[in-house]
């Protein structure tokens, strides 16, 4: 029995017409390549075979993405990326599988550091937070924390609330 190529993904509707997104191919070859969304809110699913689907995110949508490889000597692979899904005509970069690329709010790979972003998405959602909806500062926080080797902030109930009341600022 294969495990989901989709975790934590909610929202998708399979028959959404395709329009400008950002599209994440997923793969799933169990315990050879597993690509999955650990959170973010995808308008549309493709699925197109039974080890590969593509899901779509809209504009301004932030949402993770692991990848996690090995071969007969044990992992090659492990990484998460959180993104944002860019509007047309803004910059991006572009990370394999993911088209046409995103705004990178959190890169970083090595299963210690990809765990230990994984426990901070956990303890987010311990807030009854979703984390697709924190400050993306907070990402940006996390992966100049790991980047320099210290231990990230926790994110709270406050940062949310004051990232919030910012957004409604916001013309």
């Amino acid at each position: 029995m294969s495990a989901p190529a989709i975790h934590g993904a909610a929202g998708v509707r399979p028959s959404s017409p395709p329009g400008r997104f950002t599209e994440v191919e997923l793969v799933w070859r169990e315990k050879q390549i597993e690509h999955w969304i650990r959170f973010g809110h995808a308008v549309h699913e493709q699925i197109l075979d039974r080890r590969r689907r593509v899901l779509s995110f809209p504009a301004g949508a932030v949402f993770a993405f692991v990848r996690w490889a090995s071969n007969g000597f044990g992992t090659v692979v492990s990484r998460i990326d959180i993104l944002r899904a860019v509007r047309a005509g803004e910059g991006y970069q572009t990370l394999p599988s993911v088209r046409p690329g995103g705004e990178i709010l959190l890169q970083t790979s090595g299963w210690p550091s990809v765990e230990q972003v994984l426990l901070l998405i956990d303890a987010i959602e311990a807030l009854d937070i979703d984390p697709a909806e924190a400050a993306p500062d907070y990402w940006r926080h996390i992966h100049n924390r790991l980047a320099a080797g210290d231990a990230p902030r926790s994110y709270s109930r406050q940062q949310h609330r004051a990232w919030r009341l910012r957004q409604r600022a916001e013309p």
